[in-house]
């Protein structure tokens, strides 16, 4: 009787629903029934679990060490897998919340279903690299062998009436600098006229108000949108054709074009900073900082990791912030005395993504006397500040940049600021310490910030009650897990009914990150850093900060994907993503990146590191 309903059980339940029937069968007959009854322990804390549980029905409660709840199980959802794959004890107590039944499959059986079938493994270990070395091959080569069509194209070309004259036809080539021109009608594409026909037609004499459909090249080679790179690579080549529309279904999608192709090839970070540092003003630099979002979709499809694409990605924003303070300089004169200008918030972390504003200060040498020089570095912060804003970094809604004289001062005064806030921390000296503890250099003087940095963070350190409020102040974004395991999805506005992964998904990583380096006087801006220098300190528990950057890196990697898909729909990239849009193997681990969050904001909370099951 229990080996039926264990099996039943087990086909709706992931990854077992996947298994060859005869193998799901053995597992079944592997596997046992527990029951336990409301408020007993089913897990203790410290226990090395002998394999796991799937809730069948009822429900568990994760607690911490002290007693308090950090996740909910309910029926589908599995317990003790964390600490059984890695090793180690729970760092959870599991209590049932409810007369509970549960299928136990043992270890044995899991490590065997792990090693045969590596879809399996994958869903047990999935975002969890600790666990899951050696089960992918990593991330996808970036070339065009790879890369399919469809993440290639320009989406959703115009496609005009076969009737047009080719008067007008040639005026739209001309006027959006477009190679071809489409035709046909709804969404049926019926010829193409590239800028070659139109010169043969000038060639030949035809009259302008000639339909196109008269003109145009018909029994057009397409791809599907599932072709890869390489395949519209190759069909240019053998077919000596410079555009290939992309076609599903008789339906036209997009269009890709040799121009595509090169630019997909060229398009990287090194490039476009290349390019940044040889343009004469900000006017010259928006066509390439027009690109980022490409660059940003590229790099998801060809499965780069988020810190590299973050990374990348604010390289270019370093390059532009660079030209313009030497464009600076050669409009307005040298710098009557030394200055270093600062990126802090996403750009000092290098983790920009699709969405960036522009946080900047300015740090001026104690020479600084603001009769004498005051006027030149007004002209020279809102000289470079205009340029990004002007090139996509638009300002700053909380106005800190260093077009804002209070951000635009010397040592002595960026010492007083610091000083003051850790000696009276404050709502308004915790938010504005938050941002400035990710300063990094960009450009100019290194050495007016090197002493003051090192200080700062040692003075902050040994504050007792500023490293309290800051604690706090970490903890002030919460993610959004409801208290039963559900998402908690924002409520109004334009973008009700979604997760916002940045200021529920990674800043409360951030702000973790952020605390850890002032405990242990971690220099790094980068959060990532930051958690790797905190566990070689000890500032938290290892196994706490190994599942922190994990789900990390799944969040993070979540919402560079989500921007990613918008790119690719001509949307602007936003972070606010809609669950239903993920598997539900997706939702899962979601949550469970979530959870570990949560149990980790328990531990600063409480003064301790902490992990999750």
């Amino acid at each position: 009787m229990q080996h039926g309903e264990i099996h039943a059980f087990l086909t709706t339940c992931q990854p077992y629903d996947a298994l060859p029937p005869a193998v799901l069968e053995q597992a079944a007959r592997e596997a046992s029934i527990v029951e336990v009854k409301a408020g007993e322990e089913l897990i203790a804390l410290g226990q090395l679990p002998t394999g796991i549980h799937l809730v069948r029905t009822g429900g568990v409660e994760l607690r911490d060490e002290t007693g308090h709840p950090i996740a909910h199980r309910g029926p589908g959802d599995r317990v003790g897998d964390r600490p059984l794959l890695r090793g180690q004890g729970s760092r959870a107590q599991v209590v049932a919340t409810a007369d509970s039944r549960l299928i136990f499959v043992p270890e044995g059986v899991l490590r065997m279903l792990m090693a045969d079938f590596p879809a399996f493994a994958r869903f047990l270990v999935s975002g969890r690299k600790d666990l899951g070395e050696g089960l992918d091959a990593g991330p996808r080569k970036p070339d065009l062998a790879t890369l399919p069509v469809s993440d290639i194209m320009t989406p959703d070309p115009a496609l005009l009436p076969p009737g047009a004259p080719v008067r007008a036809l040639a005026r739209i080539m001309q006027e959006k600098k477009h190679s071809c021109v489409l035709l046909g009608e709804g969404r049926r594409l019926d010829g193409i006229l590239t800028a070659g026909d139109m010169v043969g037609v000038l060639a030949q004499g035809i009259d302008g108000e000639t339909p196109g459909s008269e003109v145009m090249t018909t029994g057009l080679r397409t791809l599907a949108p599932t072709a890869l790179g390489l395949d519209a690579l190759h069909m240019m080549a053998e077919r000596r054709i410079g555009h290939l529309p992309v076609v599903d279904n008789g339906k036209l999608l997009g269009i890709v074009t040799q121009t595509d192709l090169v630019r997909r090839e060229a398009l990287s970070a090194a490039h476009l900073v290349g390019d940044i540092a040889r343009k004469g003003s900000a006017e010259e630099m928006i066509p390439i900082t027009a690109a980022i979002p490409g660059l940003l979709a590229q790099l998801v499809a060809q499965g780069a990791r988020p810190e590299a694409i973050t990374r990348m990605i604010t390289d270019i924003a370093d390059a532009a912030t660079r030209r313009l303070l030497t464009l600076a300089e050669e409009t307005i004169g040298p710098a009557p005395v030394p200055w270093l200008w600062l990126a802090c918030g996403s750009q000092g972390r290098q983790e920009q993504t699709g969405v960036s504003d522009q946080d900047n200060c300015l740090i001026l040498s104690d020479d600084y006397v603001e009769a004498e020089h005051g006027q030149y570095f007004k002209d020279f912060a809102e000289f470079v500040c205009d340029g990004l804003n002007e090139i996509g970094y638009v300002y700053c809604p909380g106005d800190m940049m260093a077009s804002n004289a209070r951000w635009r001062q010397p040592v002595r005064v960026w010492r007083s600021y610091f000083e003051g806030w850790v000696r009276k921390p404050d709502p308004m000296a915790q938010m504005l310490a938050s941002v400035m503890f990710d300063l990094r250099p960009i450009g100019g003087d290194e050495s007016l910030f090197t002493g003051l940095q090192a200080e700062t963070l040692e003075m902050a350190s040994k504050n007792t009650i500023f490293v309290a409020h800051m604690t706090s102040n970490s903890l002030k974004h919460t993610v959004p897990l409801g208290l039963f395991r559900g998402f908690a999805l924002v409520r109004s506005g334009e973008h009700k009914n979604t997760l916002d992964l940045k200021h529920n998904g990674v800043v409360p990583v951030v702000d973790l990150g952020r605390l850890y380096a002032l405990i242990a006087k971690i220099e790094a801006a980068g959060t990532r850093a930051r958690l790797i220098a905190a566990k070689e300190r000890g500032a938290a528990s290892a196994s706490g900060i190994a599942d922190l950057l994990d789900a990390y890196d799944m969040i993070a990697e979540t919402r560079l994907r989500h921007q990613a898909a918008q790119v690719r729909r001509g949307e602007k990239p936003d972070n606010f993503m809609d669950p239903t849009t993920l598997s539900e193997l997706e939702r899962n681990h979601l949550k469970d990146a979530f959870g570990v969050i949560r149990t980790m904001q328990s531990g600063a909370a409480s003064g301790r590191g902490g992990g999750l099951m």
